[in-house]
């Protein structure tokens, strides 16, 4: 209809602000205007999207270099475990670096300026939480079953009270692990609702099956990487209490605070 064409030149151009401006509170406002735009006219902002792309090319994939932290550094795995769940959601393809000091991610600029403020956000709720579940102590109570060599040098099975370093590891792949159900459940949600609301489901589908292809066919271009990333290796020591307290504790996390999810998703937990 004529007055839909009209609403999606709006938002379309709003979008088109807020992906070309280099200024992060520029780029926010911009998207949270075109979300609340969007949200008003119930017309979804890959739609939108798809719209622009008609008249003009959009803003094409790109490769963004994430710093995780310095070498060295306590947790980088989790950290990087996090910023997986968190980019995965919003349709990012990620290598990673093999000590997991950073990340480089392939998708759209709006996709990964979500998912880096989403992550900067987790990332100090994951820190925080599992430094207080480190202070009550509770993993103390907990022993594990390790296999280790005696003094005569044969391997034997010792149970072994939970170390510190266990516990922490436990709890923030428990945590981020948790974060990813919280935000694939909530995206699973969004895209049944958009389903079940209107007609427009149908060029919605269409919009983000297109825009997969491109972050697909950008990440076949632009990636060098050579094998993959082993993820967190132990010794197979994990603390079961510690895992159940970072499951709870990303249960209870805020998913809100950053900009506006795109392709017509809402932000999550806000």
């Amino acid at each position: 209809m004529a007055g839909d064409e009209k609403y999606l030149t709006k938002i379309a151009a709003l979008l088109r602000q807020a992906e070309s401006t280099d200024n992060a509170h520029e780029a926010e406002a911009f998207m949270a205007a075109a979300q609340r735009l969007a949200t008003a006219t119930s017309i979804d902002l890959a739609v939108a999207r798809a719209h622009t792309a008609k008249a003009e090319r959009r803003t094409a994939p790109v490769a963004k270099r994430i710093e995780i932290g310095e070498a060295g550094k306590r947790g980088l795995r989790t950290y990087v475990q996090l910023f997986l769940a968190v980019g995965l959601t919003n349709d990012l393809k990620c290598d990673i670096a093999r000590n997991s000091t950073y990340v480089i991610a392939y998708g759209f600029p709006s996709d990964i300026d979500v998912s880096e403020a989403l992550y900067a956000s987790l990332v100090i709720q994951m820190v925080r939480a599992s430094d207080l579940y480190l202070r009550s102590g509770a993993y103390r109570d907990e022993t594990v079953l390790v296999r280790e060599r005696n003094e005569r040098g044969r391997l034997v099975t010792v149970r072994k009270a939970v170390h510190g370093t266990t516990a922490r590891v436990s709890f923030q792949l428990a945590f981020a692990a948790r974060i990813g159900e919280r935000l694939q459940q909530a995206r699973a949600a969004e895209v049944r609702e958009i389903t079940a609301r209107d007609s427009a489901s149908t060029g919605t589908a269409l919009a983000l099956t297109e825009k997969a292809l491109e972050v697909t066919e950008a990440y076949q271009q632009l990636s060098t990487a050579r094998g993959s990333w082993s993820g967190y290796s132990s010794s197979g020591r994990t603390s079961q209490s510690a895992a159940r307290a970072g499951r709870r504790a990303a249960d209870s996390a805020r998913l809100g605070g950053a900009p506006e999810l795109p392709a017509g998703r809402r932000q999550v937990g806000a």
